[in-house]
């Protein structure tokens, strides 16, 4: 996320709430945390946050009472919880959340489900530039140096997912499901080599790291650590 956004987390769960924490700060997002409803609404009524993270059973307050707070303040919300039976994400989603995501849960997945809802209301420009690379969404253009390059559709998507996530680690099965999708029967090696094409066609062979035994990540130095 190349801009900062104001992230809400509600999580009774200590160890989950610094985990997405985290990772939001890591992508580049301020983040506040609250343990319970009451302490949430609070923070809700007097900062202005662009999306809130919302557990279902909370102490005080819980995560559908919160609702109507946070939709008073027009803030977005995604649930999070292990409350994740048809009837509570029916609920949620008719409420009007953005989202609902069952724990356990992939980090990854989460903060790519965010970046959409921000998106689709607007808080987001569509583009993102690193280094001497800008690459615009809505126009699906990529520079380098400000002349056009060209990326085939899965290597478009493939760069996307990188540049909004600078020094996160990515499975090679990660990159696979976030860009091919679910369904996708391939072999892990499609990723080697759509890697292997961005690093050559962007000429970022130091920016894109391999991380032994896992996957890859984008750098925001110019030298791999």
């Amino acid at each position: 996320m190349e801009q900062s956004y104001r992230i809400l987390i509600v999580e009774d769960d200590e160890p989950i709430a610094e985990l997405v924490s985290m990772n939001f700060s890591v992508a580049g997002c301020a983040c506040d945390t609250a343990a319970d409803g009451f302490r949430a609404a609070e923070l809700a009524r007097t900062v202005p946050y662009d999306l809130a993270i919302l557990d279902v059973m909370l102490p005080g307050l819980d995560g559908f009472e919160l609702f109507d707070v946070m939709r008073a303040r027009d803030i977005p919300v995604i649930y999070l919880s292990a409350k994740c039976d048809t009837p509570s994400k029916v609920r949620g989603l008719r409420m009007g959340a953005e989202d609902y995501v069952a724990k356990p849960f992939d980090v990854l997945e989460l903060l790519v489900r965010a970046e959409k809802v921000l998106a689709r209301r607007g808080k987001t420009d569509g583009s993102v530039s690193l280094g001497n690379v800008r690459v615009s969404e809505e126009e699906r253009t990529v520079l380098l140096d400000g002349a056009p390059v060209e990326l085939k559709p899965k290597e478009f998507a493939l760069l996307v997912l990188l540049m909004r996530h600078p020094n996160m680690v990515f499975s090679r099965e990660q990159l696979l499901r976030e860009v091919w999708g679910e369904t996708y029967l391939g072999e892990t090696r499609t990723v080697d080599s759509h890697i292997a094409s961005l690093r050559r066609k962007l000429h970022w062979a130091d920016r894109i790291v391999t991380v032994h035994r896992v996957g890859y990540k984008l750098t925001d130095e110019r030298s791999a650590p």
